[in-house]
């Protein structure tokens, strides 16, 4: 199945789009990959901090995922220390968590039932500033794995394709704006909003 351009990545380079995510492998192949990915001017550790709440909430469009109530909008303290088996953005249950850097979830049983199996791997990725004492930055990445063997499946996977490409693209950005935010308020002579 080919995955060059949309809805299989959006902001995601060539070399995250081609890299190997633990998703990749949480499915039995062949499995349809999708990556997702922008760039936040914050140290990676707020970055990770504001992945880790997606065990809150799904910071997409809450109206749709989140039953109308708001993701929380400031850090919750503790949320960042994540445990396989916990529950991830609703919908998926954690698997494997690479401490600072990267978890990896797949669907729940009840999801499973009616979206089929995803493996999905979200990552922080550290960027060097940008000249001499500019910002820290880093990459928000996500990979989606859905099964791509049957025709069904590849039908099922170019659907999930572009209704996930509107859904982790505002969560993506979400996140990112939120990560910005507090990194711009935890600077020197700056109120700061960081929990």
């Amino acid at each position: 199945m080919p995955e060059a351009g949309l809805p299989w990545r959006w902001g995601a380079t060539d070399e995250e789009h081609a890299r190997a995510y633990p998703a990749d492998a949480l499915l039995t192949a062949p499995v349809a990959r999708m990556t997702r990915a922008v760039t936040a001017a914050a140290p990676p550790d707020l970055a990770w901090r504001w992945l880790c709440q997606l065990a809150l909430a799904p910071y997409s469009y809450d109206w749709i995922d989140n039953r109308g109530r708001r993701s929380p909008r400031a850090l919750v303290p503790g949320t960042e220390r994540l445990e396989v088996g916990q529950v991830m953005a609703t919908v998926f249950r954690l698997t494997e968590v690479d401490e600072g850097r990267a978890w990896t979830a797949r669907t729940s049983p009840s999801a499973e039932r009616v979206a089929g199996p995803w493996g999905v791997t979200y990552a922080v990725e550290p960027l060097p500033a940008i000249g001499p004492g500019g910002p820290e930055r880093c990459r928000l990445v996500a990979r989606i794995a859905v099964p791509s063997r049957t025709r069904l499946q590849r039908a099922r996977a170019l659907a999930v394709a572009w209704g996930d490409l509107v859904m982790m693209r505002k969560q993506l950005l979400t996140l990112r704006d939120l990560a910005e935010r507090d990194a711009r308020d935890a600077r020197p002579g700056a109120a700061g909003r960081v929990g």
